[in-house]
């Protein structure tokens, strides 16, 4: 099992409350569970092991993604439901409890975030966190302290393995 929840340095101020480190089979069941997730993937995706492991998610778990930058060109001729948004429209729209979604289905529950750059990404949660009651989840190499639940700082090959082991127990 990889042990995701070490390594918790941060590198940008924080808030009072900081991201629960989380174990990847943690992930797996919140993902598994949530009512409405949203996969919010970026431009790393761009990395071939990355997206193999972000459209194994999807499609294992039915969870629409949100690629935001020019993540959205690696999904286009695959078979899972993503669609393109600017990741500050997101964290905007994510705000309003009466934005029905990308698909018109109703608000989000958990977003999940992946393949972002951490000194970017960081902020958008940074807004959910502070004005909004989502439940956000980072499955990212880096620790995001203003997530809900985060893993820890890891390796490249570490990540990927905690995306094999999330994939495995959704």
């Amino acid at each position: 099992m990889v042990d995701t929840t070490k390594n918790l340095k941060m590198y940008t101020t924080h808030g009072t409350k900081s991201a629960k480190p989380v174990q990847p089979n943690i992930a797996a069941k919140l993902i598994s569970k949530a009512k409405r997730p949203l996969l919010v993937v970026a431009s790393d995706v761009l990395d071939e092991e990355i997206l193999k492991r972000a459209i194994s998610i999807a499609k294992k778990s039915k969870v629409p993604v949100a690629a935001t930058g020019n993540a959205i060109k690696r999904f286009v001729n695959e078979d899972v439901n993503a669609k393109y948004i600017n990741i500050h429209s997101l964290g905007a729209y994510l705000g309003d409890t009466k934005w029905t979604g990308l698909d018109g289905e109703g608000h989000y529950d958990l977003i999940i975030v992946l393949a972002h750059k951490k000194y970017y990404i960081n902020q958008v949660l940074s807004g959910l966190k502070n004005f909004t009651d989502l439940k956000t989840l980072s499955i990212d190499k880096h620790y995001l302290q203003n997530a809900t639940m985060s893993f820890g700082n890891l390796s490249a090959e570490l990540h990927l393995e905690a995306l094999d082991e999330l994939i495995e127990n959704l």
